[in-house]
């Protein structure tokens, strides 16, 4: 059996990246935070809502409308109504894997 393992923490990601490419830890990290405000930049709300990370998933903002409250069918009790709260507009990001990633698997 083999023991579990934990995720990398935060600095042996930096490291890692850093000792297979060559380049320091403060340009690793560099490179992480442009990444970071790009990302912010293309799902904010003058961006398109998408950014694809080439090879490997697709980040997505998908805009839900505001809903009413509104009653309806209780699925667990066909035969009672159940009052459904109403819900502000909300943005949902959504993270999908590209082919490759599933493959990686």
């Amino acid at each position: 059996m083999s023991e579990a393992k934990k995720a990398k923490s935060k600095t042996e990601v930096l490291t890692a990246l850093a000792e297979a490419t060559g380049l320091t830890r403060k340009d690793v990290g560099n490179v992480f935070a442009q990444l970071s405000e790009l990302i912010g930049k293309e799902i904010g709300k003058k961006g398109p809502g998408v950014f694809s990370f080439p090879g490997l998933l697709k980040i997505q903002v998908i805009r839900k409308p505001a809903t009413k409250a509104t009653t309806r069918k209780n699925p667990f009790k066909p035969d009672e109504m159940m009052e459904v709260k109403a819900k502000p507009a909300r943005n949902v990001v959504k993270v999908r894997p590209l082919k490759s990633l599933k493959e990686m698997a």
